[in-house]
């Protein structure tokens, strides 16, 4: 699967990434709580790893992929845009991850999380592909080590199309 071009910013100018929370949870969307409880695709639990994508459609599809479409359609979320300092941005290739399948739809492997683990110590935020969205970037970075380098340009109320997922027809 080919990539998506990385955004041009990558080339000097800012990047922007988003992130998506339940509307409880927006003004506290970079704490990293989840992760840090539960440990996520590319960090192990005790790391405080906070998990966007470099577009919002994205960041829709790997909230849904987790929480379901009927959540983003039923319980208020928000929409965070986020504006990064790209020269501490450190881009994954994917040919450059161990084993190809960390970037397919499964489950995190101990070994995974702790490759995540060593990223997030060496850069203040990677850019990794995305497993649900194939062709799609994830950015991924822990708060307290990047501080300083991101702020957030708008936070929104996230409205679901309510046509995702489609209607159930009945005969």
């Amino acid at each position: 699967m080919r990539m998506a071009p990385l955004p041009g910013a990558l080339g000097g100018s800012e990047l922007v990434a988003w992130r998506l929370d339940r509307e409880r949870f927006g003004g506290s969307w970079d704490s990293g709580e989840g992760a840090y409880r539960h440990g996520g695709r590319w960090n192990s639990p005790g790391v405080r790893a906070v998990y966007a994508a470099l577009d919002p459609a994205t960041t829709i599809v790997e909230v849904a992929v987790h929480a379901t479409f009927k959540i983003l359609d039923t319980v208020p979320h928000v929409m965070t845009e986020i504006g990064i300092e790209p020269s501490g941005v450190h881009v994954v290739d994917p040919d450059a991850i161990p084993n190809p399948n960390w970037i397919r739809p499964s489950f995190p492997s101990p070994n995974q999380q702790a490759y995540g683990d060593a990223l997030l110590e060496q850069h203040r935020f990677v850019v990794i592909p995305s497993s649900v969205s194939p062709g799609s970037w994830n950015l991924i970075f822990v708060a307290e080590r990047a501080r300083g380098d991101y702020a957030v340009r708008q936070q929104s109320r996230f409205a679901l199309d309510p046509r995702l997922p489609p209607p159930v027809l009945r005969a």
